[in-house]
């Protein structure tokens, strides 16, 4: 499997440290509200990511944390009149409702925040036992400039970022540090959820949290990919790993991978601009499929353009799918076909698309060839059922390893027998009979 390495900034061959398991993590979510389309792309993304490598037969950890502890969560409780922990209990339940709803795969973990506070301290106390971190005021800060590798993954030097510093106000915060450019391991404060910590009551800053909880489920806390969104790469994943590389002497991940944004109608999503689109809705609008092929039809590297000429292509696209996945389920089941297995070298071939780099578009272009050949032995004049379950078997087998929920009909006797009549009605030109029978089975959602 070669995916593209945002360290090294070129596609490479996926190597696990462990053969035969690969370690991922990938940035969850800050469970202040609900999630937005943006925040399933990773989540999709790297589902996918994890589905190739098992189908490839890799047993894959994987690792997606709740950050439950937040200043955007103190100001959304107050607004919402609740506790923080009721707060970040209410969201991780509406995020895990979307990600069932989105038929993606349990983590193997989902550590909280919370829940690895006496892990972060000890951390942080490391690193100032080491000299990387000091204390100021309550709060602790780390040395930038004691990585000279700082910036090695977003490709900022440390000259720019000071230059910059110099070109701005120094806040407060910026003054108790020892370079502007440091940033915070733990924070005093006297507002909201508070931990007891050597240095004051406080709370974690988020770049520690991440590490922390990679170190507290990994061995030596070095795992094989670290992914998340773009937006995080910079303060976010390369303050990581500066803390991982003052800490253990490694960049955390051998594998860094990055989804990019998505925009609406060739913007960028914001609340200012009031097109943030709730993944909770979308889902509800269009189910499952529709969302997860809209998703996966550009490359993960690539900026997704959401709109409603590109939504109603992949309508149309689904809906192929769909009505092949309905007519050969019905045939099969009425007319009593044992199933077949899946033709391995028609899946094998799709998944060599997504094992060059996760090319999802080239992957469902591959199940739409496959409709294609599903649509052909369906029409021919003399069916072969053998062939029909064949090439039905291998087209669920390549929309499952993707991770779509598509569904053959499911027949009772009782539905066959309505089915059978139906069909004998039409024979017969009971045309009156056959548009009431039909009526039945369309109430029960065989036709």
């Amino acid at each position: 499997m070669k995916v593209f390495n945002s360290l090294t900034n070129k596609k490479e061959e996926l190597t696990p440290l462990k053969d035969g398991q690969v370690s991922m993590y990938v940035c969850g979510p800050t469970v202040y509200n609900y999630v937005h389309i943006g925040n399933t792309r990773p989540m999709i993304t790297f589902d996918l990511l994890r589905r190739t490598l098992e189908y490839l037969g890799e047993k894959v950890i994987y690792v997606s944390n709740y950050t439950d502890v937040d200043d955007k969560i103190i100001k959304q409780a107050k607004k919402e009149g609740v506790s923080e922990k009721e707060l970040t209990d209410k969201y991780i339940k509406a995020y895990e409702e979307v990600r069932d709803g989105l038929h993606l795969l349990t983590p193997s973990y989902t550590p909280r925040v919370t829940e690895t506070m006496d892990k972060i301290i000890h951390f942080i106390e490391v690193l100032i036992e080491k000299g990387y971190a000091y204390e100021k005021d309550g709060d602790v800060y780390f040395r930038v400039t004691k990585i000279p590798s700082y910036g090695e993954l977003s490709g900022i030097k440390i000259d720019d970022l000071i230059q910059g510093a110099s070109e701005r106000t120094l806040t407060e915060d910026d003054k108790k540090k020892e370079s502007p450019l440091d940033f915070a391991l733990w924070k005093k404060t006297d507002e909201g959820i508070q931990f007891d910590s050597p240095w004051s009551k406080g709370r974690p800053g988020w770049h520690t949290e991440c590490v922390v909880m990679i170190n507290d489920i990994f061995e030596e806390g070095h795992i094989d990919i670290h992914a998340g969104g773009h937006d995080l790469k910079f303060p976010h994943h390369e303050n990581e790993m500066a803390q991982s590389v003052a800490y253990s002497g490694h960049h955390i991940a051998d594998t860094w991978m990055h989804n990019q944004m998505i925009n609406i109608n060739g913007e960028k999503m914001s609340k200012s601009l009031g097109n943030v689109l709730w993944a909770k809705d979308l889902l509800n609008e269009l189910g499952c499929n529709v969302y997860k092929w809209l998703m996966l039809s550009t490359h993960y590297r690539n900026p997704l353009n959401f709109t409603d000429e590109v939504l109603n292509n992949v309508k149309k696209e689904v809906a192929k799918v769909e009505n092949v996945v309905k007519s050969a389920s019905l045939y099969l089941a009425v007319n009593h076909v044992e199933k077949e297995e899946a033709r391995k070298e028609t899946v094998d071939h799709m998944v060599m698309a997504l094992a060059d780099d996760l090319n999802s578009s080239l992957a469902l272009t591959e199940i739409l060839d496959q409709v294609k050949v599903l649509n052909q032995v369906m029409r021919t004049r003399e069916k072969d059922n053998a062939a029909i379950a064949k090439e039905y078997a291998t087209l669920m087998k390549m929309t499952d390893v993707m991770g779509f929920a598509f569904k053959g009909v499911e027949l009772s006797e009782e539905d066959i027998d309505l089915y059978n009549e139906w069909n004998a009605y039409k024979k017969e030109k009971n045309f009156e009979e056959a548009d009431r029978v039909r009526g039945l089975l369309i109430e029960r959602g065989i036709l």
